[in-house]
């Protein structure tokens, strides 16, 4: 007998245990809560042969987006290999497989065709709503989803998933006030869902709602915390806004709890440490001993060079708790990765290192150097990836490094570009007199 999933897809090779197991993992994935990598390890331990177990636990692996798991996911897909599959769950294979060489873009084109075929197998649409992410696509992030909706209603499980990313697709379109009301909407199907609440967030950063922003996160933290495996994204964001208010002891109280007191291993909720670290140290904020703990977390991922955009984030807190040893394993984890085959080259040779020796150059004090560094990877930083939210730290950035090197007509430029959208922020008025205090330079950067 074939089993299905919840939406009617064969899971070749599960058992009817192995099936729900597969769906329970689903769930689990789609609020990013409970431990969905021990559930399918179950289901696999059930059904050796389970097509599907074997490629959502690769795809688990590789939205880490580091070196270790996706080894672990490429030992995962061997597992897979020769048995009886269908041709989506082929397909799947073949794209995890892409992935798991270095091949992302290729990965999400292979999701994409899934999603044409097969509108309601979410593991492809949420699998791929990620890869859009990681790649900097914010177009796909909104559409693939957009694509998909209409096959999609209330009465189908995990349609709150669905609806919370197209949530935040539509939010890094520019489209807030729909993405607000998308990401509602989702929240009102399952108050867990920690993308869903993570967009509303978003669309609040982005229109400079600050005093909202806190009061959203407050409003149920438990909801998105409890459980979670994404919360510390979402406590970021909170320390975002009260960073904006000048609330530097909230900062770091959140900094110290629940965004670095668990002393994470991962990538995803390393780079949020070392973002926050970052704006506070370009605040002038005395951060403390705070560097030297997340330069040794970054430690074990200093030579991985499979994602630019941590590695840019693993530099600043070397650079910052004086582990030249480190920074120098970066750079050349960058060399053999702007060398290299697949996507990493790319997103390192145009983006990532040029960033990370603008970033070490303001860090040093060679503002100058920074501020030319920096105007030129600001208009390509996307395709390296992350959200606009994560990227806005090069613009500050660039605007200290105009500040700092004195040339006050970069600086003027860049402040009023900033008020022109986020007008209400305490940071923007006192970037905005410091600018005016910058001494002209015969030279721009």
């Amino acid at each position: 007998m074939i089993h299905t999933d919840a939406h009617g897809h064969p899971l070749s090779g599960a058992s009817a245990q192995a099936a729900s197991l597969y769906d329970q993992a689903l769930r689990q994935f789609q609020c990013y809560s409970g431990d969905p990598v021990a559930t399918l390890q179950q289901a696999v331990a059930d059904s050796p042969r389970f097509v599907m177990g074997h490629a959502m636990l690769a795809w688990l692996f590789l939205t880490a987006s580091e070196a270790g798991p996706a080894g672990l996911a490429a030992t995962t897909l061997k597992a897979a290999e020769g048995l009886s599959a269908t041709p989506r769950e082929q397909a799947h294979l073949r794209a995890a497989t892409a992935w798991a060489e270095g091949r992302w873009r290729l990965a999400a084109r292979g999701l994409e065709d899934i999603s044409i075929a097969h509108p309601r197998d979410a593991l492809a649409l949420q699998v791929g709503h990620l890869l859009d992410f990681f790649t900097g696509d914010a177009r796909m992030l909104r559409d693939r989803i957009s694509r998909a909706l209409p096959a999609w209603s209330a009465e189908q499980p995990g349609y709150h998933a669905i609806l919370g990313m197209h949530a935040f697709g539509l939010e890094e379109c520019g489209q807030y006030a729909q993405a607000e009301f998308v990401g509602h909407r989702a929240l009102e199907l399952d108050r867990r869902d920690g993308w869903a609440w993570h967009a509303v967030a978003h669309v609040m950063e982005m229109q400079d709602r600050v005093d909202e922003g806190i009061a959203w996160l407050h409003e149920d933290s438990e909801a998105w915390s409890k459980d979670s495996f994404f919360a510390v994204h979402n406590w970021w964001h909170l320390a975002l806004y009260h960073l904006e208010r000048d609330e530097i002891p909230e900062v770091l109280a959140l900094f110290d709890g629940p965004i670095f007191g668990h002393k994470p291993a991962t990538a995803m909720e390393l780079v949020d440490a070392s973002a926050m670290l970052w704006r506070l140290q370009l605040r002038g904020v005395d951060v403390g001993d705070r560097w030297r703990a997340v330069a040794e977390a970054w430690a074990p991922l200093a030579r991985d060079g499979w994602y630019a955009f941590n590695d840019v984030h693993a530099a600043m807190a070397f650079v910052f708790a004086g582990r030249r040893d480190l920074l120098a394993e970066v750079r050349e984890a960058q060399r053999r990765a702007s060398s290299g085959a697949g996507d990493n080259a790319l997103f390192t040779a145009e983006v990532g290192a040029p960033l990370l020796e603008s970033l070490v150059a303001l860090a040093e004090g060679d503002h100058r150097q920074a501020a030319r560094g920096l105007r030129w990877v600001r208009p390509v930083a996307h395709r390296f990836g992350g959200s606009h939210a994560q990227r806005d730290l090069i613009d500050l950035s660039l605007i200290e490094a105009a500040i700092r090197s004195g040339d006050r007509g970069l600086a003027e430029g860049l402040v009023g570009e900033r008020a022109a959208t986020k007008p209400e922020r305490a940071s923007t008025a006192a970037m905005l007199r410091r600018a005016l205090a910058a001494s002209p330079v015969a030279q721009a950067a």
